[in-house]
C-alpha cells in the first residue's frame, strides 16, 4: 500500500486517517498520549489534528497516562523484574509525566521490590555452579544494577542469597567499597 501524505488529504480524510492510527497502534497494546503523538507527528499530521484527536482519545478513555502507568509497573516489575527507579525511568521515556510515573511505581512496595530481587539471584545462582564467588558477585550485582535495584538492597540480597546457597560472604564484605 503506497504511503499517504496527510497534507494532501482532506481535513475529513486526514481525520479519518490520523484516528485509523492511532486505532491500530491502541490494538495492539495500550500508548502513551506522547507515543501517539510521536508517532503522528512521524507520519506528518499537523500539529493541530495531532492534539485534537488525542483530546478526544483522552476525554474518551481510550488513552489514560495513569493507568498505562499502572499497568506497565505490575507487568515489568512482574515479568522483567525492574525496580522502581528502572520503572519510572522507563515511564519517563514513554512520555509519562515525572510524578504520575512516580506515584505508578510507588505502588511496589520495599519488600516486594527485595522478594523479587532474591528471586532474580536464586534464579541466576542455579547457573553460577562452575563460576568462582567473586566473578558469581560481580555478576549478581551487576544484574540488579540493571535493573535499577538500590546499592545496599542489592549487596543485602546477594549476600544472604549466598550465605542461603552455602557460600561464604567474606569476598562479598570484601567487595563492598568503603
Amino acid at each position: 500500500m503506497p504511503r499517504i501524505d496527510p497534507a494532501e488529504l482532506s481535513p475529513d480524510e486526514a481525520w479519518k486517517k490520523a484516528k485509523e492510527v492511532c486505532f491500530d497502534l491502541l490494538a495492539v497494546r495500550p500508548r502513551t498520549k506522547d507515543e501517539l503523538r510521536q508517532t503522528l507527528r512521524r507520519k506528518g499530521f499537523d500539529e493541530e489534528l495531532r492534539e485534537r484527536l488525542l483530546g478526544k482519545l483522552d476525554s474518551s478513555g481510550l488513552v489514560d497516562d495513569a493507568a498505562f502507568a499502572e499497568q506497565w509497573v505490575r507487568s515489568r516489575h512482574a515479568y522483567q523484574g525492574l525496580a522502581r527507579s528502572a520503572l519510572v525511568a522507563e515511564l519517563k521515556r514513554k512520555g509519562v509525566d515525572g510524578q504520575v510515573a512516580a506515584q505508578a511505581a510507588g505502588e511496589i512496595d520495599r519488600e516486594s521490590e527485595e522478594q523479587r530481587a532474591r528471586e532474580l539471584v536464586r534464579k541466576r545462582l542455579r547457573a553460577m555452579t562452575t563460576l568462582d564467588e567473586q566473578t558469581a558477585i560481580r555478576r549478581l550485582l551487576g544484574t540488579l544494577a540493571r535493573k535499577g535495584y538500590p546499592q545496599g538492597l542489592a549487596y543485602q540480597v546477594v549476600r544472604d542469597e549466598l550465605k542461603n546457597a552455602g557460600a561464604d560472604s567474606t569476598p562479598l564484605d570484601d567487595a563492598i567499597p568503603d
